[in-house]
């Protein structure tokens, strides 16, 4: 029950075609969501006099995402994942050239409205790692979901140097260079993304009554895990890269090269973990490596209140990504085990909007955070969410079903 399979029949070349794709449009995608962060907060404190919202259009960012992920499920269902993930990196070409005539009329209004077009993008590139879960056998879907994420490493270097290296490509217009040059990438990446192969078929659309109901699947207690895991994981770690370049750039005064190094490493934080992750959990179980990713997020804050130097931001922001890292793939992979072929859409879909709908918020109110109550307060933030989070993963090996699929793996 809840265990979804792989058909089988899907030839190794087409599983390694679909996984080299997934990870080079991965690191085109990192490049961009880096490169957003970093200096989104920055541009827009730049175009609006009031300070409280300079991280508005990273937040309508996570809000576009949170409102998409359900319409892009179900896009995909209908066109399969190819095609919705070219109209994805579509959404990212608008965006970005929405961005360049924000910076040259100097409007903040469409900044925030480029943000949200990124967002849609957002909602795509995020269910990259179920495409990579659907293209093996159930017994390597961990190392899949890993692999992929690893194509951010690439952007975690690519990211920041474009970032910092753009600003003045063009001249009198600020970063417009760099948004240009994302671009040329996501157009790149909507013509591998069309290369890819559907590893499952579509379900048949007269299949609203095969498989349980919506409400029959989220009640799962595993299900509940899983979600609850990666949504505090995605919004923790939302809410402090969202705060850091105000913090560290305009509250603090550090250069922008810091910042873009402190948001580098974290970045690596986040993916080079995948290297190890998906065999940590072969080897540890899933319910544990979460543990330590919730363990690892609580040192953040550990750290981020012993003080805000380029080096305290460095080992909070670097213990952030592993953190993240182990709680997401954690959770996806524990996702997998709660739904079969035939409910994989409508699961993934009330994941990725539980996700990233609690991440908008905690984007939204990152900056207001920031501004009112500063640094300290913020890194009080994660420590009861954290607590609750440990306390359901040490309760949630006791279920049946997730002990049967343990011993399976």
């Amino acid at each position: 029950m809840g265990h979804s399979t792989r058909f089988t029949d899907t030839p190794d070349a087409m599983h390694r075609a679909n996984l080299v794709i997934l990870i080079v449009c991965q690191l085109i995608s990192a490049t961009g969501s880096i490169v957003i962060v970093t200096l989104a907060g920055i541009i827009g404190a730049g175009l609006t006099d009031d300070p409280a919202w300079s991280t508005l259009p990273v937040s309508m960012t996570i809000v576009a995402v949170a409102l998409t992920t359900v319409p892009a499920s179900y896009l995909m269902q209908r066109i399969g994942r190819s095609k919705g993930f070219a109209v994805g990196s579509a959404s990212a070409i608008v965006a970005v050239s929405v961005a360049v005539l924000a910076i040259r009329f100097e409007s903040f209004a469409l900044f925030v409205a480029a943000g949200m077009l990124f967002g849609i993008n957002m909602a795509f590139t995020q269910q990259y790692r179920y495409a990579a879960a659907e293209s093996v056998n159930s017994d390597r879907t961990a190392l899949a979901i890993s692999f992929v994420l690893l194509g951010s490493i690439g952007g975690a270097f690519v990211g920041p140097e474009l970032a910092t290296r753009g600003q003045f490509w063009i001249p009198d217009l600020p970063y417009a260079g760099t948004m240009l040059a994302l671009a040329g990438l996501y157009a790149l990446q909507a013509i591998l993304l069309l290369g890819l192969r559907d590893s499952l078929p579509p379900p048949p659309r007269e299949d609203s009554g095969r498989g349980r109901t919506l409400g029959e699947i989220v009640r799962q207690p595993l299900f509940l895990v899983a979600v609850m895991g990666g949504s505090a994981g995605y919004a923790l770690m939302t809410l402090v890269m969202t705060a850091t370049p105000i913090s560290m750039h305009i509250h603090d005064g550090h250069s922008l090269e810091d910042t873009a190094r402190v948001i580098k490493w974290h970045v690596l934080g986040m993916y080079v973990p995948s290297l190890v992750s998906g065999f940590l959990i072969q080897y540890l179980g899933v319910s544990r490596l979460m543990f330590v990713g919730a363990c690892i997020l609580f040192g953040t804050s550990i750290i981020g209140l012993n003080g805000q130097s380029v080096m305290h931001y460095w080992w909070a922001l670097l213990l952030l990504g592993v953190g993240w890292n182990f709680l997401y793939v954690g959770g996806t992979t524990m996702l997998t085990y709660t739904y079969t072929p035939e409910e994989r859409f409508r699961a993934q879909a009330v994941n990725e909007f539980l996700v990233f709908g609690l991440s908008a918020l905690t984007s939204l109110g990152a900056g207001t955070l920031m501004y009112w109550f500063g640094w300290t307060t913020l890194m009080l933030v994660p420590l009861p969410i954290l607590f609750v989070i440990a306390v359901a993963l040490l309760t949630v090996r006791r279920h049946t079903v997730f002990a049967a699929r343990q011993s399976l793996d």
